[in-house]
Formats: C-alpha cells, sequence, structure tokens
C-alpha cells in the first residue's frame, strides 16, 4: 500500500515539473529580466521657479511618483541631484535645463525645458565677453596666441577645440578690465573623447599682453590639466575645476593687484593631444 503511495506521487511531482518547464518554454527570453520591477513609464516632468530674494537663482522641482533619482544639466553636464534643485545662472541668456529622471529596475526618462535669464546679475554676472563660445560674434572676442601649421584653435558652435602633435602649443586669450583688490574666480569646462599623451592645457592671468610665439606664464597657473600630474590620460568631461589636476596648479582664483586691463590666457599643447581638447563656457567671476 505504502509502495503504491510513493509511486503515484512520485507520477505527480513528473507532471508538475514537466508542466512548469512547458509553461517557461513558451515565453519571451526577456520576460523575467526585470522580475516585474522594472518601471515602464518614468514620467520626468519637472517645474521651474525664481527664489524669492536671490537674483537669477531657480528652484529645480521633479514630479517625485515613481522616480528615485534625479539628474540635472544646465548646460555643464550632467550632475547628480536631489528632487529638488536650486540653481544659480548670474549670465543673461536662454538655457535649456535637462532632467532625468531614474525610477525602479534603472529606468530612464528626460524632459526639457528652456528658462530665458532677462538680464545678467550686477554682482556675479561673467566679466568676460564670448565666454558662451556660441556662434562667430562670440569667437571674435578672443585672438589666438601661436598659430602653428601642428597645432590649432577651432571655434564650433558653443566650444573652441584645441589639437596639437610634436610638442607645439596654441591657445586663445581676451584683454578684461579689473578692479584692484578683487578675487575673481575662473573655470570653464574641458573634454576629450580620447585623452592625451605629454600634453597639458592652462590657465594664466597677468598685466602683461600675449606675445605672438612666446609661452605665457604671467601670473602663475590658474587652472591647469597635465598628463604628467595625472589627468587628461584618458577621456574626461567636466568643468576644470573638477577634472583638473595638482591642487597647486587648479586653485582658479586671480586677485587684482591694481584697476586696469589684465589677460586671460589659455594655452595648451604637447606631443599627441589625439582628438583634441575642447574647450566650453569659460567664464571668470568675481568672487564674492
Amino acid at each position: 500500500m505504502n509502495l503504491h503511495i510513493i509511486k503515484k506521487k512520485g507520477a505527480l511531482l513528473l507532471l508538475i515539473a514537466a508542466a512548469i518547464v512547458n509553461f517557461t518554454s513558451c515565453q519571451p527570453e526577456d520576460s523575467f529580466a526585470d522580475n516585474g520591477l522594472t518601471s515602464t513609464a518614468v514620467d520626468a516632468s519637472f517645474t521651474i521657479t525664481p527664489v524669492e530674494g536671490k537674483v537669477n537663482v531657480y528652484k529645480l522641482a521633479a514630479q517625485p511618483k515613481g522616480v528615485l533619482r534625479s539628474l540635472w544639466d544646465t548646460g555643464d553636464g550632467l550632475a547628480a541631484g536631489k528632487m529638488t534643485y536650486e540653481i544659480s545662472l548670474p549670465d543673461a541668456g536662454t538655457y535649456t535645463i535637462s532632467h532625468t529622471a531614474v525610477g525602479a529596475g534603472g529606468a530612464k526618462a528626460e524632459a526639457k525645458q528652456q528658462l530665458v535669464v532677462a538680464t545678467s546679475d550686477p554682482v556675479k554676472g561673467n566679466i568676460l565677453k564670448g565666454g558662451k563660445l556660441a556662434n562667430s560674434d562670440d569667437w571674435a572676442k578672443w585672438t589666438v596666441t601661436n598659430p602653428a601649421s601642428s597645432a590649432s584653435i577651432v571655434f564650433g558652435s558653443g566650444s573652441a577645440a584645441l589639437t596639437a602633435s610634436g610638442w607645439a602649443g596654441n591657445g586663445i586669450y581676451q584683454a578684461i578690465s579689473v578692479t584692484a583688490g578683487k578675487k575673481y574666480v575662473i573655470d570653464m569646462v574641458t573634454s576629450s573623447t580620447t585623452g592625451c599623451s605629454n600634453t597639458w592645457l592652462e590657465v594664466y592671468c597677468g598685466y602683461a599682453a600675449p606675445v605672438t610665439g612666446t609661452d605665457y606664464s604671467e601670473g602663475g597657473k590658474l587652472r591647469a590639466l597635465s598628463t604628467w600630474d595625472g589627468c587628461a590620460t584618458t577621456a574626461f568631461s567636466g568643468k576644470i575645476s573638477a577634472v583638473g589636476c595638482s591642487a597647486a596648479n587648479n586653485l582658479g582664483i586671480f586677485t587684482a593687484a591694481k584697476t586696469g586691463t589684465a589677460y586671460l590666457v589659455i594655452r595648451g599643447g604637447g606631443e599627441d593631444m589625439k582628438a583634441g581638447i575642447k574647450i566650453q563656457n569659460i567664464e571668470m567671476r568675481p568672487s564674492l
């Protein structure tokens, strides 16, 4: 009697196992890939609200339903943020604000809005002209320092691309008006899709005018990328204040010793810059 029951139970288990195999074999290969946890519709919508009592400061607020993480881009690349994110846009212009919402299972969605800033902040505004490098009017505000066959600066929509080989160098500069005793913070977005070999990119500011054929070094390095110091060897993208290396060469502050005309100089070169270094959103602002 017991043997008969055992045989019946064994046959039943075999039938159940066969049914499971048959069911799963009929399913698409990816039907269980997310285990039902990946969101199929992430809402990336957000609002932009001026912050009362502050000049050109705005609060970005993502709708929270189904969003686990927010990434914001105001023109300088993606930055991790919270569901609400406060931004300062000191310069007049039209900005594209992008929000990437991350939901369950890593699902993503993106939403964009245009924000028009009517007037520049008189205190925090960029003292450089054409820092956005948006078009020929912006490019005309800059002077190329050392035209050379093996090193070049190519202006494009929103950028200046520096390429060099054979230890050649090149750069751009602009005359600016500064006030004695004031400190100015210099920054810009730099990027490379390949990284470089034996390459430097340096930022200076001084009262002597650049001379074609000579390497400008007035005032000492204020910002720098250098493969010898361990950065720019692989692909990178971000503000030079973040991706630059050697802290002593990346403080980014110019203190005006006297009132008058100074020169902001950006120059670079090297043995093999490969795909080159792209420069964007150059700014020099009074330190508060």
